[in-house]
């Protein structure tokens, strides 16, 4: 099944338009990536214009940045704790940009997109005891 980008035959406003011709390669995406917590996995995928782009499929692991300290430690992630995007997620273990998790040094909030990006990064909230 494919993702299309094209015109759909409607405005933004919901009035029709007349679509004048059929759909072309440059308008097909691809499916979303949801980022599970489970055995590493990646893919790269080619963009249009020849760029690369990696997609973390799975991941165990977090670059955790301590403001504090101002160090940056990979550590496990543990569990997912809240997901803005979709509450459903959590359940699933689905990590993306904004998600609270819980690492070996704390609690954690994502900060990079881990289905575009191909890392997993995170910024501590409160450090565990």
């Amino acid at each position: 099944m494919s993702v299309w980008h094209g015109e759909k035959g409607r405005k933004h406003t919901g009035g029709l338009i007349k679509i004048n011709r059929k759909k072309r390669k440059s308008e097909l995406g691809s499916p979303p990536v949801h980022t599970r917590i489970e055995k590493e996995e990646r893919k790269i995928a080619r963009t249009k214009g020849g760029g690369i782009k990696v997609k973390t499929f799975q991941t165990q692991m977090v670059n955790v940045l301590d403001p504090s300290s101002r160090q940056i430690k990979k550590v496990k992630i543990l569990d997912v704790l809240q997901n803005p995007a979709n509450p459903q997620w959590v359940r699933r273990k689905i990590i993306t940009k904004g998600t609270i998790i819980k690492t070996e040094l704390g609690n954690a909030r994502i900060t990079s997109r881990p289905s575009q990006h191909g890392t997993v990064s995170a910024i501590i909230l409160e450090k565990a005891k």
